[in-house]
């Protein structure tokens, strides 16, 4: 498993245009069905977190979401986004300022008050100013959100924002019941109440999260499992095992070296995807006071060196890292952007493989040799030969790589904080190119952990956010990404192939390349 936090790819035009598509509540649902109405149990490769729309920042929590939680959007198998409380895609005024969201009829949420526009109104609000927001900068280009009617939305933008769509089909979207906001407040992530095929029932910390079907949830017939469980487990090997004892169904993010063992046994099925997440290093450059304060001089080697950072980079044997560790299953990378996606360039110029020239670097430096490299990891992950990869290699062009291993929650708290030197971390990936960029490399980024502050890359990436032209925006993200490469905040290392395995008896999960199984029409059969 490689943990990541909190969707990188497709939405082009047409979703600033005019449209109107059929809903799918299940976007790239298997085949397969049946009556089966057991509870569904699922080995989550690492604790969500808080599941308050509002404030969740991790891929698991994105994963639970959909179980009890629906958003105005979804992405189909295709990684396009289709209305799942919407009735269709917005429509967008010719300045790209104005969007209209059509909302769907006759749904409830699972504590049984009306979905309306006034409750998605609501949530964009909660998200826009509540404290700790996670989403605040996700949606920044909202000025305001109007209700027209009962079943209309109007959002008015500050500026032209074309991923807006791609956004309100993460958790942006995640829509949330007014009447649980007002009893709960800001505790609504110990009881969430939304619109969705289960409801939540309960939650053991740190080990485990019951839902159970929703009787009020409008495509209820389809649903046929009498719940879903999710159970944390971040060791990899462990979710196999427990995979093939029966103890769970489900578990996702299989580690590759399990994989021929679980494809031999006939009780189970593995599915695979090259996902649109990626793994890399995040270094810190001048976060000296947390993401949410003014950037400052951070007194280590590769903050104060761009050089150094250039030859860190070219010390790392991705191909050989890839065969070592993973089988060579990932698909190995320079850049953020998925290999999926239509707006990568073709040929990006990629820092090359040369340990030579990087010792030589390092040498030409001045800095005394060992260079000191503090790499956290998250625990229990599955990166520590990864990680252990890494060392070895630096060691060769005269880094002395340090491996910390932080729990997941703490790790990320320190890189915020801006208490690290270097940090070997996943991202899930977007379903717009911003989402892979805007939050992670531009000033004030909640998870811009490098401290990153260049006003032309800031600048690079408002222009690329801002045209509904794809072949503008490629232009655009071209010249973004040479600047990213130009000041490495990030040396991005590969898009990983995921694995999710399941239990013979268990049909109707959906899988796409985004990464999260979906529970919604799946089958359990006794």
């Amino acid at each position: 498993m490689r943990t990541r936090l909190s969707l990188g790819l497709l939405v082009v035009a047409a979703v600033a245009l005019t449209a109107c598509s059929t809903p799918d509540a299940t976007p790239g649902a298997s085949s397969g069905g049946g009556g089966g109405g057991g509870t569904i149990v699922v080995a989550l490769a690492s604790d969500p977190g808080t599941i308050d729309p509002t404030l969740a920042d991790t891929f698991d929590a994105r994963v639970v979401f959909t179980s009890f939680c629906e958003k105005l959007y979804d992405a189909n198998s295709q990684l396009q986004p289709v209305p799942q409380l919407a009735s269709g895609l917005p429509t967008t005024s010719s300045d790209g300022l104005t969007v209209t969201i059509p909302l769907r009829t006759g749904i409830k949420f699972n504590d049984g008050t009306p979905f309306n526009a006034d409750a998605v109104k609501t949530t964009l609000d909660r998200d826009m100013t509540m404290s700790g927001s996670a989403r605040a900068r996700e949606i920044a280009a909202i000025k305001t959100v109007s209700v027209l009617n009962p079943t209309t939305v109007r959002i008015k933008l500050k500026y032209p924002f074309s991923p807006l769509v791609a956004q309100l089909a993460d958790r942006a979207g995640l829509i949330m019941s007014p009447t649980a906001l007002t009893k709960l407040g800001a505790k609504f992530g110990d009881a969430p109440v939304c619109v969705g095929p289960f409801k939540y029932a309960g939650r053991v910390e740190g080990t485990s999260l019951s839902f159970v079907k929703a009787p009020d949830y409008y495509n209820a017939s389809k649903v046929k499992a009498a719940g879903v469980t999710y159970k944390i487990i971040t060791d990899p090997t462990t979710r196999a095992d427990n995979l093939q004892s029966g103890d769970v169904q489900a578990a996702e993010q299989l580690d590759a070296t399990d994989i021929p063992q679980l494809q031999s046994d006939n009780s189970l099925k593995i599915e695979s995807i090259s996902a649109i997440s990626y793994e890399g290093i995040s270094i810190n450059i001048s976060n000296a006071h947390g993401v949410s304060a003014p950037s400052g001089p951070v007194n280590t080697p590769l903050a104060k060196s761009p050089q150094l950072r250039q030859a860190f980079e070219m010390a790392l044997d991705r191909n050989a890292m890839n065969k070592a560790v993973y089988n060579g299953a990932e698909s190995v990378d320079c850049l953020p952007l998925p290999i999926q996606s239509p707006f990568r360039p073709a040929n990006p110029d990629c820092t090359p493989y040369n340990p030579t020239v990087a010792k030589q670097m390092v040498a030409a430096s001045g800095v005394k040799v060992p260079v000191p490299v503090s790499l956290m990891i998250p625990a229990n992950s599955g990166v520590d030969r990864l990680a252990a990869v890494i060392q070895s290699m630096e060691a060769k062009a005269g880094f002395a790589v340090t491996i910390k291993s932080v729990e997941f929650t703490s790790a990320l708290a320190a890189a915020r904080a801006g208490n690290f030197d270097t940090f070997l971390i996943g991202w899930s990936g977007r379903l717009d190119p911003d989402g892979d960029l805007s939050d992670l490399v531009t000033t004030g980024g909640s998870n811009n952990f490098s401290g990153l502050n260049d006003q032309q890359l800031d600048s690079l990436v408002t222009q690329s956010a801002a045209s509904s032209d794809p072949q503008v925006r490629k232009a655009s993200y071209a010249k973004t990404l040479q600047r990213v490469q130009q000041l490495r905040p990030n040396i991005y290392l590969y898009h990983d192939r995921w694995y999710l395995g399941l239990s013979a008896k268990l049909t109707g999960v959906g899988y796409n390349t985004d990464g999260i199984p979906r529970f919604t029409t799946a089958s359990l059969q006794s």
